[in-house]
């Protein structure tokens, strides 16, 4: 890697969740998705998790290292992941703040006490 490149956003996500992985491949096929460092913690080295991030902790909510060091999770992880990505920038500004954040953020909560089981059972979630 070129030292005088500035560094890539990071995105911290759990592997071994099929609902996650499966989101995150879906993720890493869009344009824009080169421009973006894809970390699965459920099978990387500690140190890749880098300053103020534990493997409990990334396994626990999505989380996003921007280039200035910021770390974001949960739903303004998602938020900055989507403004990275050209095809879904538009909802990455429409979601990612006040309101609409907030809101986010709880569907995400929902949605992190349903993924134990689907994790264990390495099933899909239902069908709506």
């Amino acid at each position: 890697m070129d030292s005088s490149a500035p560094p890539k956003p990071t995105l911290y996500y759990d592997g071994g969740c099929p609902v996650c992985a499966r989101e995150i491949a879906m993720y890493r096929r869009q344009p824009g998705a080169g421009g973006v460092e894809w970390v699965d913690v459920a099978g990387c080295d500690a140190a890749r998790l880098g300053p103020g991030l534990t493997r409990e902790a990334a396994l626990a909510r999505l989380h996003l290292r921007l280039p200035d060091g910021r770390l974001l999770d949960g739903a303004a992880a998602f938020a900055g992941l989507w403004r990275l990505l050209p095809r879904w920038a538009w909802l990455g500004h429409l979601l990612g703040n006040g309101w609409r954040l907030r809101a986010l953020e709880a569907a995400y909560r929902l949605f992190l006490r349903l993924r134990p089981a689907w994790r264990r059972r390495g099933a899909s979630p239902p069908a709506a």
